[in-house]
């Protein structure tokens, strides 16, 4: 069975820091790129960042550059998104993704290319 557990979410300060978690399991972690889309209430969905299977390129939105770091760590089949100076606007739900090898999806904010989710973990920041 396939399985993206995202964890990490919660509740923070304006200009704190979070750690998101993706452990991936059921498919075989080197051939899939593995990112993070979020959605804010009455927003659309939006790609963050993505880590490639193929060469470890990463992508960053433009919203978040500068402030998340994404890795991998292939022995734990774990991908973590390490998200600082946050901001209330990064308040989303946050959904880890396997995305093909190049992280289409997420670059191009298609959910439908994704190949396949996880369930979602809040993060609130708090002004």
């Amino acid at each position: 069975e396939v399985q993206l557990q995202a964890s990490g979410g919660g509740l923070v300060q304006a200009g704190g820091s979070l750690r998101l978690s993706c452990a991936a399991s059921g498919f075989t972690f080197d051939d899939y790129a593995i990112g993070w889309f979020r959605q804010a209430p009455g927003k659309e969905r939006e790609g963050v960042s993505c880590i490639s299977s193929s060469d470890g390129s990463t992508y960053y939105a433009d919203s978040v550059k500068g402030r998340f770091t994404i890795s991998s760590d292939n022995a734990k089949n774990t991908v973590y998104l390490q998200m600082n100076s946050l901001k209330p606007d990064d308040t989303a739900v946050y959904y880890c993704a396997a995305d093909g090898t190049e992280c289409i999806g997420i670059v191009t904010g298609l959910g439908s290319l994704v190949d396949y989710w996880g369930k979602g973990t809040l993060v609130t920041v708090s002004s």
